[in-house]
């Protein structure tokens, strides 16, 4: 049996409450180039990178200059209005603490923009404890697209059987099969356990798997 050695870890809406935040970013940029986009229809696309979201939500390619401007507001929107109210979820420090003391490896997998990940991570404290970090600058393809949990699999330099990444939406899910990681969910993100088949364990937040945590998948040989 494999022990595990490492894990890859999301930061928006799983470790940091951040979900209707960037939603609402998206809204507001979106209006601003007069598209009006419900916001019921963007959060639930919250965790694909610009890529994805941009045609799915408005019908915009993400690298035209229409959809580079919208992008390009809503990051100066997010950073701005957004970023500076962000909060933890509760025991994140604590649950990231006890990880360590596991001796597991630590790598953030997200689809957040290079400049936005480093402010998510001193948000919740996680920046003194990842040994690597992947962001949507380090893949082509944002979530559910592999890319970016591969390029974490790369930084942190494990096996993929020796690894979870926890994360807290579907496209997490999706994106870890696809690179043979197994997932371990959150529902503090917004989403229901039928979003989040496919995971081998699902936890109400990041204080409930610490309290739950000698029982969990991050104490078992795999």
């Amino acid at each position: 049996m494999q022990p595990l050695l490492g894990v890859l870890l999301d930061v928006d809406g799983t470790l940091v409450d951040s979900n209707d935040s960037h939603a609402q970013a998206w809204v507001r940029a979106l209006a601003e180039d007069g598209i009006a986009v419900p916001l019921r229809d963007v959060r639930r696309l919250i965790g694909k990178g610009a890529d994805k979201l941009l045609p799915e939500a408005a019908g915009i390619d993400a690298d035209s200059p229409r959809g580079k401007a919208i992008s390009k507001r809503r990051g100066e929107l997010f950073r701005e209005e957004f970023l500076p109210t962000l909060r933890p979820f509760p025991s994140v420090r604590d649950l990231l603490s006890r990880m360590k003391q596991e001796n597991l490896r630590l790598a953030v997998a997200s689809s957040a923009r290079g400049d936005e990940l480093e402010e998510l991570l001193r948000v919740c404290g996680a920046d003194e404890y990842v040994d690597a970090r992947t962001s949507s600058d380090d893949a082509e393809n944002s979530k559910p697209d592999p890319d970016i949990v591969r390029a974490a699999v790369q930084k942190i330099g494990l096996p993929t059987n020796a690894l979870i990444l926890l994360g807290d939406t579907p496209y997490d899910i999706q994106a870890a099969q696809r690179a043979e990681v197994a997932v371990v969910a959150l529902r503090c993100g917004g989403w229901s356990d039928p979003d989040l088949a496919g995971a081998v364990a699902v936890y109400d937040s990041p204080a409930d798997l610490l309290n739950k945590f000698e029982q969990s998948p991050f104490t078992a040989i795999r």
